[in-house]
């Protein structure tokens, strides 16, 4: 609605701002052949003509405001339709290289997990985000978070305003270019040469009426002259002030305007609390601040204008511009980087609040002491739509360690294991689970899931998979505990050395103290550790054959597989075998 009034006002602005063309047109002609006709009606027409300018433009942000409110509602509703596939920011910017699970549960890309939690309008909540979810935290944030998320998730309010907020939608603010110039040391030591280059520049001015009133030009010249030598001394030192501002200093609108609106709110979670206490330096709030830089970024932008130019030398303006930058970099330079650390945890915070409320089935995970334990009821896969997710019981706690699921192909091994992963990535990260309740100790994944060989490093896949189970054992010796997730276990190799390379990585990951979920379809790796090992457990997914056309339930059963399908596969797609 708010978008319709504003289009048709916008139209009706335009056809007035026309017809004053058209009138001004007329005026210019009488006052030009009549004599009688006063001029002061052209002037009027171009006063009027620039106040409709105004309040045109007014309309058109306020149409665009409008716009993205719209968008930001449809983006939601997509969301809990299961619709929002292509819909978000990515998060492939970030760098995964290191992470031992990024790759394998979807978190960055096309579909991911990523996608579907950022709103982010800052690369500060974008980076906020994937920290929290390439690193488990510590049970102690987890509950503040939990705490800021509940408080959050009926702010619907708070979330479209920053929506809306800055020129557009894109993602904006570079924290790295604008925390390394606002620290950066000062240039411009010389307290005094401020105070002098003022004094010069206001001499100039009186020396320039001199000039004009009685046609003496001398003393101009010479302050001029005084002029040019010390901004060609200063020249390194003021480019050195001006470095990087091109990137470092865009968005401080979209900067301010967030800071203004944090500001504003009131929080009662402790967290969100101690995050709004950050926005401030000393006695002046944050938003106020970034509002100060605006002002020195607009005069550093209008050495671009010509008449600026000229009026350089004679100004001292660089210098004076120069030493008003580095004064606020004094005042405020070492608080940026907390608001900008605030800003991008509360937008992280927004992100997982508006998760809570599109999907409000969704519980917070509760977490346990003790030894590693992964305990979920009805645990489905959050990047899967509600109508076609099938839920199952997962249980790694007490004697039970690992769970051996075997299966036919297709029958979903790789998805339960990727449920389990996003789950305890989410919850560690501190949002909610898709799952009907889970219980866990704190835990960090590693998971060798999809693993592929690579032609650049001349590396085969099996070496790649044995490389990532090294990586693997190597963080299972550090805290939290691992829960490992391993797909189609050694399947690389033959099935001698698989059973006895299985058995190996297991016993090892075991003895430190790490729980998981290994996969496969080889029944031999079925009895990893003999019957008498009750610390692992054997469970299985199977298929159907129903008219002709093979099926599957994934749903979860007791025991070991008794049937494969490889060869009814082969069969049903017209191979024969």
């Amino acid at each position: 609605m708010q978008v319709a009034h504003f289009e048709n006002v916008h139209r009706r602005f335009g056809n007035i701002r026309l017809l004053l063309v058209i009138a001004t047109l007329i005026a210019a002609w009488f006052s030009l052949h009549r004599e009688a006709f006063s001029p002061w009606w052209l002037l009027l027409a171009v006063v009027l003509f620039l106040a409709i300018a105004i309040l045109h433009a007014k309309v058109l942000r306020q149409r665009a405001c409008a716009e993205r409110a719209v968008d930001f509602y449809r983006k939601g509703l997509a969301r809990i339709e299961d619709r929002w596939l292509g819909t978000g920011q990515t998060g492939e910017r970030i760098d995964v290289h290191s992470s031992l699970y990024a790759t394998d549960l979807d978190l960055f890309g096309q579909g991911s997990l990523f996608q579907l939690l950022s709103l982010a309008r800052t690369r500060m909540g974008e980076d906020t985000l994937a920290a929290w979810l390439l690193s488990p935290s510590s049970v102690p944030q987890l509950t503040q978070r939990h705490a800021a998320v509940a408080e959050l998730r009926s702010r619907l309010d708070l979330r479209e305003d920053i929506a809306i907020l800055g020129d557009g939608l894109k993602v904006g603010i570079h924290p790295d270019a604008l925390t390394q110039w606002a620290e950066a040391p000062n240039q411009l030591t010389h307290r005094w040469l401020r105070w002098l280059s003022l004094l010069l520049a206001i001499a100039a001015i009186a020396a320039a009426i001199v000039w004009a009133e009685f046609g003496t030009k001398a003393p101009f010249f010479a302050i001029v002259i005084i002029e040019t030598i010390i901004t060609a001394l200063l020249r390194k030192r003021t480019d050195a002030v001006f470095h990087a501002t091109e990137h470092a200093l865009e968005d401080l609108q979209l900067l301010s305007s967030l800071l203004a609106r944090l500001e504003r709110e009131q929080f009662e979670a402790p967290r969100l609390q101690a995050l709004k206490a950050e926005l401030s330096s000393h006695h002046l709030l944050g938003s106020q601040a970034i509002a100060r830089l605006r002002t020195i970024v607009e005069y550093i932008r209008s050495l671009d204008n010509p008449l600026m130019r000229i009026l350089n030398i004679p100004l001292l303006y660089v210098v004076q511009v120069a030493y008003a930058a580095e004064a606020w970099r004094t005042a405020h330079g070492a608080a940026l980087r907390s608001w900008l650390n605030a800003i991008g945890e509360v937008e992280a915070l927004l992100f997982l609040s508006a998760y809570s409320y599109e999907h409000p089935s969704d519980p917070f995970p509760e977490f346990l002491e003790g030894p590693p334990c992964f305990h979920a009821e009805q645990l489905g896969h959050p990047l899967i739509p509600a109508a076609k997710c099938v839920r199952n019981d997962i249980s790694v706690c007490d004697e039970t360690k690992v769970l051996l699921i075997s299966g036919s192909n297709m029958s979903g091994k790789s998805t339960l294991m990727r449920a389990v992963g996003v789950n305890t990535i989410l919850a560690m990260a501190g949002a909610p689970v898709r799952a009907q309740r889970l219980q866990l100790t704190p835990l960090q994944i590693g998971a060798s899931i999809l693993i592929n060989d690579s032609l650049q490093e001349g590396n085969s896949r099996f070496y790649a998979e044995i490389t990532r189970l090294r990586h693997i054992c190597d963080l299972a010796e550090k805290h939290p505990p691992v829960l490992f997730l391993l797909d189609e276990l050694l399947q690389g190799t033959n099935s001698k050395d698989r059973l006895i390379g299985a058995e190996g990585v297991v016993r090892a990951l075991l003895a430190s103290g790490a729980i998981g979920l290994i996969s496969t379809h080889d029944l031999a790796l079925t009895k990893i550790g003999g019957q008498q090992d009750n610390r692992l457990r054997n469970v299985h997914l199977q298929d159907e054959i129903q008219d002709g056309r093979m099926t599957f339930n994934f749903k979860l059963h007791e025991g070991v597989v008794t049937k494969s399908n490889g060869i009814e596969l082969m069969r049903l797609i017209g191979l024969e075998v």
